[in-house]
């Protein structure tokens, strides 16, 4: 089993920054497909980005490419993801993700484990 928790979430004005951790626990992380993924009120769950097991390969949703970045310590069994020039429609919970059987970065919402999110809130 394994079990994913996010932290880094909070309140910032348009045009700043976060920095979102996921911490993983259970299973052998650097053998997982890890992703981000973000729900805004109303709205379904969105494809944020993914990085592959070894940390070189990664996939970015369009709205967001340029901005953020997704990486990965495999040593400590974590994630993150920087978020520049924050907008107010990034503003959504954000979600941890990883599955052991992809192959590499994926946008599809089919992983296996997922986080219980953190609230990200950008004001303009």
């Amino acid at each position: 089993q394994v079990q994913l928790v996010e932290s880094g979430g909070g309140l910032v004005q348009a045009g700043g920054s976060l920095r979102l951790s996921c911490a993983a626990v259970g299973g052998t992380f650097r053998r997982f497909v890890m992703g981000w993924f973000r729900q805004a009120p109303g709205k379904e769950r969105a494809f944020v980005a993914a990085i592959g097991e070894n940390g070189i390969n990664t996939y970015y949703a369009d709205s967001v490419k340029g901005r953020f970045t997704i990486s990965r310590d495999n040593a400590k069994n974590m994630m993150f993801l920087q978020m520049n020039s924050l907008k107010s429609e990034d503003t959504a919970v954000y979600y941890c993700a990883s599955d052991p059987s992809y192959s590499g970065p994926s946008s599809r919402s089919e992983y296996r484990y997922w986080g219980r999110g953190t609230q990200v809130t950008v004001s303009s």
